[in-house]
């Protein structure tokens, strides 16, 4: 149980391209929510869940906050949980990320040591939303706050923070196809989750 890193679930989005609150949509016996905070709370003491400040109560097994900032997305809800964490650091992912790796995750941990920020970068693309977050990252997030640079891919490139970077070679023996950062954002991408937890033994691997 990692005690020195606090996992933080972010679940405030709008949901607007599902049309529907996807925290609770079901994938098989689990909401999306109950299966991303399952797998925090098997590896790490602390869990905190963020949520808007609109949105309803959450009656979940971990600390709830609200988003300290109103209407900053994602950048927001980063900054809320690295601002409510007590540890040094946090490992943050979205509440609609089905299939999270707890071998993949403690990959992320491990590389906590050598920078403020660890990120996924796989096809050039980055996913901030499955990372790790140091407390020296809470200055760079308010100045973005407050300029408005809502962006959450542009926290890597503030010059005062040491970025690592976890690539496919990185992961290849965890999780070769990336299913880790695969997300549900519509109806489709529901669906095609559904079909790939179909497809999965008991094992884990498809």
């Amino acid at each position: 149980m990692e005690t020195g890193v606090t996992g933080v679930l972010l679940a405030g989005g709008k949901s607007r391209r599902m049309g529907e609150d996807k925290r609770f949509l079901v994938l098989g016996e689990q909401t999306l929510l109950e299966r991303g905070l399952a797998v925090l709370r098997s590896m790490f003491q602390d869990v905190l869940v963020v949520i808007a400040q609109d949105s309803p109560p959450l009656h979940v097994d971990a600390r709830v906050v609200q988003d300290l900032v109103p209407d900053c997305g994602s950048l927001g809800g980063l900054y809320t949980g690295l601002t409510q964490a007590t540890t040094p650091c946090i490992f943050v992912v979205a509440c609609d990320m089905p299939f999270l790796n707890q071998a993949v995750i403690a990959q992320f941990i491990r590389r906590g040591a050598v920078g403020d920020i660890v990120m996924a970068k796989l096809d050039g693309r980055l996913h901030p939303m499955h990372a790790v977050y140091g407390k020296r990252c809470l200055p760079a997030l308010e100045q973005m706050i407050q300029a408005r640079q809502l962006k959450i891919q542009e926290v890597v490139s503030q010059p005062s923070l040491r970025v690592e970077y976890v690539t496919e070679r990185d992961l290849s023996s965890v999780d070769p196809s990336g299913r880790s950062f695969c997300n549900v954002n519509t109806l489709a991408d529901l669906e095609a989750a559904r079909s790939l937890l179909a497809r999965t033994p008991p094992s884990g691997k498809p």
